[in-house]
């Protein structure tokens, strides 16, 4: 994001219009987002919780690049408030028979889609199209590039929240490609605002990010010393789809050793360290298979939060549409 865009997510008294990073939200913001998400996570087996905020509202899901947990998660999001939910699918979208994507944001516009959830595999492009739609319409983020995934941040703050509220005394280590992930960049962004005690983050020197991005955090390329007694573990995996060479990474029995949240090297972390994944997983290279379905594993609970977090955010979207 551009240094303005953090001051483009808030409209002329301040409220969140468009959420486009977690960069620029405050604290108060952020803790106030999670609170609100408490308030829709629902429990297994139960009714999950309704309501009719957004009646009226109707939401655009353009996801021009992939998805299956974020995707269903806004579409799910949506529904449970209330809305019209319009799901664009690219294989079939004008885009991709050459129409510019602010002509195809200015029809979905016209069609009086309110708020416009997108995704896309180029930097940029949500603030670009924040800066560009009317004033009635509101942009989120639902990734991009490797640059941010605000509401995957959140949902991660408000997970690790439920299993100790205190960030200041938290070690945090994040593993894997660092280089290429926009959820350890936004997760980043949220802990630091937060106040979190140690941010580690650990991966092959090939897939270390540039320190400039990651102000404040440690980056490290041992896992024994990068997990030592840590109270929280994220496994990224490897995004070759990213990726222009694949030179200076490790093959994969080699990554799953030296880097893989396993049994063995979750032994350097606290007995209690809680170990996360923002999926999609691929088991016995980033992850091992038995420790992301144990006990120590919350990996469904953040799942189970994201639909409450883009729920909590919809919501906060909508009154602000409707002035209160």
């Amino acid at each position: 994001m551009e240094p303005d865009d953090t001051t483009l997510q808030f409209d002329s008294n301040g409220r969140l219009r468009h959420l486009l990073s977690l960069k620029g939200l405050s604290s108060t913001l952020l803790s106030k987002l999670m609170d609100d998400a408490e308030n829709y996570v629902s429990i297994p087996g139960v009714l999950p919780t309704r309501s009719n905020s957004l009646a009226g509202r109707t939401i655009g899901n353009l996801f021009f690049e992939p998805s299956t947990r974020t995707r269903a998660s806004f579409d799910l999001a949506g529904r449970r408030l209330g809305a019209d939910v319009l799901n664009l699918d690219v294989n079939t979208s004008s885009r991709k028979k050459g129409e510019s994507i602010l002509d195809t944001i200015y029809t979905l516009q016209a069609m009086q889609v309110d708020i416009m959830v997108v995704r896309d595999a180029s930097g940029g492009v949500p603030a670009y199209i924040a800066r560009n739609v009317q004033d009635h319409v509101s942009i989120l983020n639902a990734g991009e590039s490797d640059v941010s995934h605000p509401t995957q941040g959140l949902l991660d703050l408000l997970t690790i929240r439920q299993h100790n509220a205190d960030f200041k005394n938290l070690a945090v280590a994040i593993v894997g490609d660092i280089q290429h992930s926009r959820v350890a960049m936004s997760v980043s962004e949220g802990l630091q605002t937060l106040g979190v005690g140690e941010l580690r983050l650990i991966s092959p020197p090939a897939l270390a990010p540039d320190a400039n991005r990651f102000p404040g955090a440690q980056i490290i390329d041992n896992i024994a010393a990068g997990l030592k007694d840590a109270d929280v573990v994220m496994a990224l995996r490897i995004q070759r789809e990213r990726m222009g060479n694949l030179e200076g990474i490790p093959g994969i029995d080699e990554y799953f050793t030296n880097y893989g949240v396993s049994h063995e090297n979750m032994k350097h972390a606290k007995p209690d360290a809680i170990v996360m994944h923002p999926g999609p997983m691929n088991r016995g290279i980033e992850i091992e298979g038995t420790l992301a379905d144990g006990p120590r594993s919350v990996i469904t609970k953040q799942v189970t939060n994201g639909v409450a977090v883009r729920m909590a955010v919809l919501n906060r979207i909508g009154k602000m549409m409707s002035g209160r």
